[in-house]
């Protein structure tokens, strides 16, 4: 939906059809920055639906709902309509389904040849139906291993990392296929979108042989001391990059040594147990509200109502839900948060 101004996507119309997580989170983003949305859902609705009313809402905010059976023959030529007067269509389901569904660009083009047909999936357009929710690729592309103490077991973050990262992926490559101004088959996968994001970790196994370790408290593969630390109460995200940030600390921390980079690398261990012995002298709050002022990168563990409580601006409003708005903030343009819409609601 667009706001007051004409949002950047204006003009732009976009089909769904998605369900869950990953597809209806890459389109409610673009609808966010004006493009017009129309959610294709069987007469049952998106699974999501029976999750929970905020839940849907979190994924579906601004969007059109229409009720079209694409399995029939009549349901197959009401999207060939849809196409017709659309930029693009992502859908995200098993490839075996989209496929015999005729989502794809090939089965599409007779339509619109400018149509671009973004398909998410978990190994690829042509890659298998084996099952692929977030967590089963996390654990697949080396995500858990590199997650949790080294002497407990690999773990997963608390939240749909892949879902999310493949989304708004998808939306990138969508936007990028449409601004080339031909249409096509764009191919995003959960598990290549996270092998991606493990970027410098897969550089140092591809190139120099180094296997990734997982450290505890999170640490950094490179950077000392870049980590989670205990202090006289709460926790302490502490994140120095370089020598400059390092003295800074240390003249507050009142920690000696370790100048140079390289020496703190080769010496972690000390250098670790140096920090966390002076960051017990105070809390995690009263060592941000010390350190942040000073420039050096740090912040006190909160939980996730505590952060949504210092940050208000984060903080939208879609219809009866108060949701977290997009990230992307344009020069003059506010985005207009419409509700989620009701099962169908734009079939006419």
């Amino acid at each position: 939906m667009s706001g007051p101004n004409s949002g950047p996507l204006a003009g732009i119309r976009i089909l769904e059809v998605g369900t869950m997580l990953a597809g209806p989170y890459a389109t409610m983003m673009l609808a966010d920055l004006g493009a017009e949305v129309t959610k294709v859902e069987p007469a049952t609705g998106d699974i999501s639906r029976q999750v929970s009313d905020s839940y849907f809402a979190s994924l579906n905010r601004g969007k059109r709902s229409v009720r079209i059976e694409i399995g029939s023959e009549a349901g197959r030529a009401r999207l060939g309509e849809l196409v017709g007067q659309s930029h693009a269509l992502l859908v995200n389901l098993k490839p075996s389904a989209i496929r015999r569904l005729g989502l794809t660009y090939e089965a599409l083009r007779q339509y619109n040849e400018k149509i671009v047909c973004v398909a998410i999936t978990g190994y690829g357009l042509y890659g298998g139906d084996d099952p692929a929710f977030d967590y089963i690729v996390q654990a697949a592309a080396g995500i858990a291993a590199l997650t949790g103490d080294p002497a407990g077991p690999p773990t997963l973050p608390g939240y749909s990392s892949a879902d999310n990262s493949t989304g708004l992926t998808a939306a990138l490559g969508l936007l990028a296929q449409i601004v080339s101004g031909r249409g096509g088959q764009v191919d995003v996968s959960l598990y290549e979108t996270m092998l991606s994001q493990l970027n410098y970790h897969a550089a140092a196994y591809l190139n120099d042989g180094k296997r990734p370790e997982r450290r505890p408290h999170g640490a950094h593969s490179y950077y000392v001391p870049a980590q989670i630390f205990p202090t006289a109460r709460g926790y302490l995200a502490l994140f120095v990059t370089h020598d400059g940030f390092w003295k800074t600390f240390a003249a507050e921390a009142g920690v000696d040594g370790f100048e140079l980079m390289a020496d703190r690398a080769a010496r972690r261990t000390e250098v670790l147990d140096a920090v966390t012995a002076a960051l017990a002298a105070d809390t995690a709050v009263g060592w941000e509200a010390r350190l942040r002022p000073l420039g050096i990168p740090a912040a006190a563990v909160r939980d996730l109502p505590e952060a949504l409580d210092t940050s208000p601006d984060a903080v939208v409003t879609a219809g009866q839900f108060r949701l977290v708005g997009n990230p992307i903030r344009i020069d003059g343009y506010v985005p207009a948060y419409g509700p989620p819409p009701r099962l169908g609601e734009h079939d006419d």
